[in-house]
């Protein structure tokens, strides 16, 4: 992706990742290559489903604070963590 005005940098788990300007978390992480967001109570990988926070599938930290990816808009230098331990 070209960077520009359109786009903004954040990390997801740590890694470095640039995304267009107004996109969602939960569309972040597709984009970045792995739209999974926790893990289930038995280890199984859990990616968002309803896209309107009904399911709270999307369930990641987001600057230390647990939010909804599905509803949770992408700003320049935000810290997105997976959730392991649900």
């Amino acid at each position: 992706m070209n960077e520009g005005q359109n786009t903004l940098t954040l990390s997801i788990d740590g890694d470095p990742c640039r995304v267009p300007v107004g996109i969602s978390v939960a569309a972040a992480l597709s984009l970045c290559g792995d739209a999974r967001c926790r893990l289930s109570i038995s280890h199984q990988p859990r990616a968002p489903f309803c896209g309107m926070g009904v399911c709270q599938e999307c369930r990641v930290t987001i600057n230390g604070l647990r939010r909804l990816a599905c509803q949770t808009l992408c700003q320049a230098g935000m810290r997105i963590e997976r959730s392991d331990d649900e």
